[in-house]
């Protein structure tokens, strides 16, 4: 039995079922961000001694990885855009510079990973780093998931676009959705860990 794909709204929501499916998706996810943020709160509100983020974090770094995601987003809108203007050629270059930009992220996050383990700054050492260890890796897994799914779409899944055209643009903006809520995700995580 095969379930029937549609691209058609539907009437008791308003859209279709991929959308509805990954707006219901982000909705357990700001639930989960959203239970690390409060907790976040709490503990800083509770805190006698808490550190200032750009004591411990490298500013330039989480300012230059903020202007990176905010790229990739930049990239993912216009290569959803060139699927709906029926242009491949302009979406493949735009998602590969969407997946190479996650993956600029991921390399800069990386270094300062290291940096962080070189100085012993480990969540063990304090509730800040355990925070600030437990909410970036979090997002980074996320990131990763990110590359998996939009490399995919770049790679062996962009077969699709010539047999199913509004199929795979439906997948691909359901994509985006969520690669602009791992982008929002940080947009929060920066200013909460580097600046406050």
């Amino acid at each position: 039995m095969e379930i029937p794909y549609t691209v058609a709204e539907r009437p008791d929501t308003g859209v279709n079922n991929v959308k509805l499916g990954i707006w219901l998706f982000l909705a357990s996810e700001v639930m989960l961000f959203g239970g690390l943020f409060s907790t976040y709160v709490i503990l800083r509100l509770g805190g006698t001694d808490w550190p200032l983020g750009s004591d411990i974090l490298s500013v330039p770094i989480g300012t230059f990885n903020t202007a990176v995601l905010i790229g990739s987003s930049v990239t993912m809108v216009m290569a959803h855009a060139s699927l709906k203007m029926n242009q491949f050629d302009q979406f493949k270059k735009y998602m590969g510079l969407t997946v190479l930009l996650a993956l600029v992220f991921l390399t800069v996050k990386s270094y300062e990973y290291f940096d962080k383990i070189s100085h012993g700054d480990l969540p063990s050492a304090s509730t800040f780093l355990a925070i600030y260890w437990t909410m970036t890796a979090l997002h980074g897994l996320h990131i990763i998931g990110g590359v998996v799914v939009n490399g995919y779409f770049w790679g062996p899944g962009s077969k699709m676009f010539h047999s199913r055209p509004e199929m795979f643009a439906n997948r691909v903006e359901a994509a985006g959705l969520y690669w602009h809520f791992v982008d929002l995700v940080w947009i929060f995580l920066f200013p909460v860990l580097y600046l406050l």
